[in-house]
């Protein structure tokens, strides 16, 4: 078995930067986790309406609801067995910005029926987003997001357009400084910049057989449509 993200993008997870294959290569079977640690160097936000929608987001911790700039920053990628029996993987941010830290949390499985990763968001992963992962000629990494839907109970609705995002997220590694280098971007069709972060940061591997998720960094419910 191989990584959720090596399933994914089959012969072309091979075409990435060695530093990056070994970042998204965490999973069960490498028995690894990575916590990396950096800067953002810039938090920024689009038009003034956006706001009241990232305060909404931040209480379920989806985005980010405050700007910022050089703000130290944290990821936290821990693979485990959610209580439907899925390998899945979490990618919580924290962003340390000057009131008090904010977190953007993320947990990450792998759908065939979609073939694409699916990441839910939040704290009780109501929103679901298709993500698919590409290797570029230079061996970074691009992931852009396809459909959203919302999920609570019986419902299960796509997000229209005209209230979605579309986010592309590019990692790379940087050989002269040893750091990987990331810029993340949320957009609207209608209305342009929504939301985005960029910045760097170097990665520590973890023996997950001897330090597994923390509870906090799990989501507080659990989705099982995928």
């Amino acid at each position: 078995m191989t990584s959720i993200f090596q399933q994914h993008m089959g012969a072309d997870f091979g075409r990435l930067h060695p530093e990056i294959r070994r970042r998204f290569s965490v999973g069960l079977d490498s028995g690894e986790a990575c916590v990396g640690r950096g800067t953002m160097a810039r938090i920024s936000h689009g038009a003034r309406f956006v706001k009241p929608f990232l305060r909404l987001g931040g209480t379920r911790n989806i985005l980010v609801p405050r700007e910022g700039r050089d703000v130290p920053f944290v990821i936290e990628n821990f693979p485990y067995v959610d209580s439907f029996g899925r390998e899945t993987v979490t990618f919580v941010r924290t962003f340390h910005l000057p009131d008090r830290p904010h977190r953007f949390d993320a947990t990450m499985v792998l759908s065939a029926e979609r073939d694409c990763v699916l990441d839910y968001l939040g704290t009780h992963q109501h929103l679901a987003s298709d993500l698919y992962l590409r290797a570029e000629p230079d061996g970074s990494l691009l992931i852009r997001s396809g459909e959203h839907r919302f999920r609570e109970g019986p419902v299960d609705v796509r997000v229209p357009s005209l209230i979605g995002g579309e986010a592309e997220v590019r990692e790379s590694f940087d050989e002269e400084s040893g750091r990987f280098r990331i810029r993340v971007t949320v957009t609207n069709r209608h209305f342009g910049f929504l939301f985005g972060y960029e910045g760097s940061f170097t990665a520590e591997y973890v023996d997950v057989s001897t330090q597994g998720p923390r509870a906090d960094l799990l989501p507080l419910r659990e989705e099982a449509r995928a």
